[in-house]
């Protein structure tokens, strides 16, 4: 059954490794006949929550427009959300978490968002696979709080310079997250 996928990157190395692995599971992906609708967050002009709960009042996910309102409706539309970043200093890029945090309409909004499939494609440089707990862990909360199900994760460290994702089996492993949406 064809699904509709929404991609969040959170990368702005347009050729770095998280994107890498972003296109082997587009790829895939579409390949088992999924529609995906990629947004780039760092590409994009999308600011933090300012937490005044007037969600959908005007009409729009957040009442301060900016691209945020473009991601909202195919969020709602999606069968699944895929999050894809690199670990910045233990955490969630700044250039994706705004999206992460502006979810929050939805729920304030009333939208009934639940049954979403949801997966996390991560790297980072280190070798220590817990340094990804900063991204891992906010994801699969986020998810619970919005009832939505891990398909899956991929979690792959020791990567840095572009093209080091290339040594390991992380756009494979991505692609196959595909077979789980």
């Amino acid at each position: 059954m064809s699904k509709k996928i929404v991609v969040i990157t959170g990368s702005p190395r347009k050729n770095g490794n998280s994107f890498a692995m972003t296109d082997a599971f587009i790829k895939a992906a579409e390949g088992k006949g999924h529609t995906v609708t990629r947004f780039d967050a760092a590409m994009m002009k999308i600011g933090g929550c300012h937490a005044c709960e007037t969600c959908f009042k005007t009409g729009k996910a957040c009442s301060f427009d900016d691209d945020f309102n473009i991601i909202a409706p195919a969020i709602l539309e999606a069968d699944a959300v895929v999050f894809t970043a690199p670990v910045y200093w233990y955490s969630i890029p700044a250039q994706i978490k705004g999206v992460i945090d502006r979810i929050f309409s939805l729920v304030v909004g009333g939208k009934d968002v639940a049954g979403k499939g949801c997966a996390l494609i991560t790297c980072c440089e280190e070798d220590d696979i817990s340094v990804m707990d900063g991204v891992r862990i906010p994801i699969e909360r986020s998810a619970t709080l919005l009832k939505w199900h891990m398909a899956g994760e991929v979690l792959i460290p020791g990567v840095l310079n572009v093209g080091d994702i290339e040594k390991t089996d992380g756009c494979s492993q991505a692609a196959a997250l595909a077979d789980k949406i």
